[in-house]
This record gives structure tokens, sequence and C-alpha cells, in this order.
């Protein structure tokens, strides 16, 4: 029976966060969040029993908060990761020393399972900054924990994401939206509950242990059909300009001096590889359906989130 077992989830106040703590308290966990802000932990006390979800004040850069955090715990989940660098919170602080910290101590505290949520597209010889502190991160892991199952989802889609959320706020105000480097890049969006689902169905399946999974939907899109997808749904009309790599580039830099960029340079370079469920490690690595985990699609859920404009 799983109604006594414990579940730290480390980034549970997040987009995925959410998803991830309602699915391992519907199982019955008892599922602990440690994070930096009460406040934003508060709407994770609806998704459970009273006293089920257990929220309280710690610190992923303390070795000794991070122990308090997970002792006594069957399941350690790290979701923790930044979009973009800030002076306070680098990838490399994010991806890399907080995830070696969790992996350390959860051998030393002998918890059962260790669960890594990092991307799809890490990678230590891409030129992007994030997907390789990704990979790094994957690697430092795999270092103290050695079975840490690796789940690298596609872009998540889903209420609150910050994929589609984000361009249609760009939408309702401007007359066009950007395609950037021509709106070529392929992607293969998955839901955000389906990996929730996933990360969950680890547990039930004991080969995943030492794995690493690539979560992505049913369908592949370009950057390009899936602004018109955003713009039909809305009932917008914009123009969609394609917006060279070089000029991208400028504009990113201009734009980091803002608090919360549109954009980076460092997302700019991402762009530039398709993100899409593919060979790695010179062979083909298990997908979400090998979980049991069946995609859903997108044109089902976006009309949930993303209302028409009239």
């Amino acid at each position: 029976m799983t109604q006594h077992r414990v579940a730290t989830i480390f980034g549970g106040t997040g987009f995925l966060g959410h998803a991830v703590v309602q699915a391992f308290a519907a199982r019955g966990y008892q599922v602990r969040v440690p994070t930096r802000n009460l406040d934003k932990a508060q709407a994770l006390l609806l998704l459970g029993r009273i006293g089920q979800i257990v929220p309280f004040l710690a610190s992923v850069r303390s070795d000794a908060t991070v122990a308090e955090a997970l002792r006594g715990s069957d399941v350690v989940v790290n979701l923790i990761g930044e979009l973009s660098e800030s002076s306070k919170n680098s990838f490399q602080l994010a991806h890399v020393e907080t995830a070696a910290r969790m992996a350390r101590i959860a051998k030393a505290e002998a918890v059962a399972h260790f669960i890594h949520v990092s991307a799809l597209g890490a990678d230590m010889k891409s030129m992007s900054r994030y997907a390789r502190t990704k990979a790094i991160g994957e690697e430092a892991v795999r270092a103290f924990f050695g079975d840490a199952v690796l789940l690298r989802p596609s872009v998540m889609f889903g209420p609150r994401d910050r994929f589609f959320n984000k361009f249609a706020q760009m939408a309702r105000f401007l007359p066009f939206l950007p395609l950037i480097g021509g709106g070529h890049t392929r992607f293969q969006p998955v839901y955000v509950g389906d990996v929730a689902l996933s990360v969950l169905a680890c547990l039930d399946h004991p080969e995943a242990r030492g794995h690493v999974y690539l979560l992505g939907g049913p369908n592949v899109y370009s950057f390009q059909e899936l602004m018109q997808i955003l713009l039909r749904q809305m009932g917008l009309r914009r123009w969609l300009v394609s917006v060279p790599w070089g000029l991208a580039r400028f504009k990113a830099r201009l734009f980091e001096f803002f608090p919360n960029p549109p954009f980076t340079r460092d997302q700019i370079e991402l762009l530039k590889t398709d993100n899409t469920v593919r060979l790695q490690h010179g062979g083909r690595a298990p997908e979400m359906e090998s979980l049991g985990v069946l995609p859903t699609a997108l044109e089902d859920i976006l009309p949930s989130y993303l209302m028409k404009i009239n």
C-alpha cells in the first residue's frame, strides 16, 4: 500500500510541480514540498486531503536543509530548472550543483527512488548553456545516484504554461508574432499532465531504474504551425513575421536587460535545434509509452485554457 509512503518534490510550486504533486497525492502519498516561498505553495494544499501535502521553507543550497527535507522519503523528485539565467540563479547552480547535491544526499539517506526531470535536447556539445548544463546535471545525478530515472520532456503545454501563454499574451497586444529563424524549428509538445503521470509511472516499472526516457506528444509541429494553431484557437488574425537569426540575437541582447525578457540569446541558440524525440546515446531511448502513458494531443487541451478573443 502506498498511502503511508512519502514523496519529496523539489520544484513543486512550479508549472510541472503542481501536476506532479497532484499525481502523487491522488496515489495516496504524503507529499513534502520544500520551497523558498510558502505563499506560492498555498494553492498546492487544495490538491490533496487535509495534511497530505506539506510545504515548508527550505534552501536547496544547503546540505543540512536538503538532508532534513528528504530524510525519511521513499521518493525524491527533482523538477528544479531555469529557462533563463540571472545573477542569483545561474544554469550551473540550478541544473548542476543543485541536482548533484540532491542526488548525493538522497543516496546518503538511503532514499529508494530518485527521479530527475531534465529536458529534451540536453547535450554536452550544445552551443546553448541551458542544454549543456542540463546534460552535465544528468551526469552529476548519475555519479551519485546510479539508478536514478532521467526524464527528458519536450516543450510542455497546459494551463499556466510558459510557452503558449507567453505568445498568447503577445498576440493580444501586438499586430504580429515573430518567427525566429523563419519558424522552421520543430517541436513535439507534451502535455504537462502526461509528464506528471510519467514521473509516477517510473515507480510502477522496476525496469525504469537507471534509464533515460524521452517524453514527447503524439505530433510534431514547426514553430510556425504552432503559432498558427494558437491564433486559430484565439480567433485572431496576426502577421507572422520571419526574424533572421542575427537580428533575433541582437534583440535578445537588448531584452536581457529586462527583468523578464521575452527571449534571450541562449534561447535563440536553442531554437536552432529541433526539440523532438530522436535517436540519442547511439540508440533509441524509450518513450513515455514504455511507462504505460499514452500522449495527449495538443488540440485536445489547448482550447481548455486559450480562450477565443471576440
